[in-house]
């Protein structure tokens, strides 16, 4: 190999790099950088989207088109900081455009929320099945926005001022939508305490 060749190599390979060098190689059409950004980040971003739609497959056409759309608009990121913060408003907004899209949904279906543990005692297992059957409703119940803000604060822990950006609103409002959405659930859940 080649000094350059050598040094192009040692970047990819053993080097752990941080997310604003990787946006900035991805930008300049390094396409190994951008997996490494993708496999560090599609996790928490479909485990939000899946917590927002309820749905294993609306969560990843969400987040794979998401990575899609920031790849080719990468260019457009002014802050390679702020890369991250992007994902979770892309993540986000998808995901309302999705279930504002929906038709109501009416009940939860209990075969998908029945615990698969056969070795668990059947009094604990449908009180367990019956408690996540309620906590998915109450999500449901809650309007787009709320579930959205308490699923960034409560799940993802992201801050007022991030949430915000997210749903493009301000963190006062934020905060009055994770109160409501906090009093909601805990209404729904009070036979579970």
């Amino acid at each position: 190999m080649h000094g350059r060749d050598a040094v192009t190599a040692g970047a990819h390979l053993g080097e752990v790099l941080d997310d604003a060098t990787l946006v900035a190689r991805a930008r300049d059409g390094d396409v190994r950088a951008y997996e490494e950004l993708v496999r560090r980040y599609q996790g928490r971003m479909y485990r939000l989207a899946l917590r927002m739609l309820g749905s294993a497959g609306d969560a990843e056409d969400v987040v794979q088109e998401v990575f899609l759309t920031v790849w080719r608009r990468l260019e457009q990121l002014a802050d390679d900081r702020a890369f991250v913060g992007w994902l979770y408003r892309s993540v986000t907004n998808r995901c309302l455009n999705v279930i504002r899209a929906r038709r109501p949904v009416t009940d939860v279906d209990p075969d998908d929320t029945e615990t698969r543990r056969g070795d668990a005692r059947p009094e604990r297992a449908a009180e367990v099945s019956a408690q996540m059957a309620a906590l998915t409703a109450a999500l449901a119940g809650l309007t787009p926005e709320q579930r959205a803000c308490w699923l960034l604060r409560e799940v993802h822990g992201r801050s007022y001022e991030e949430i915000a950006e997210a749903v493009s609103t301000s963190p006062g409002a934020v905060r009055g939508r994770i109160a409501r959405a906090r009093a909601q659930l805990a209404e729904v859940m009070q036979p579970w305490r």
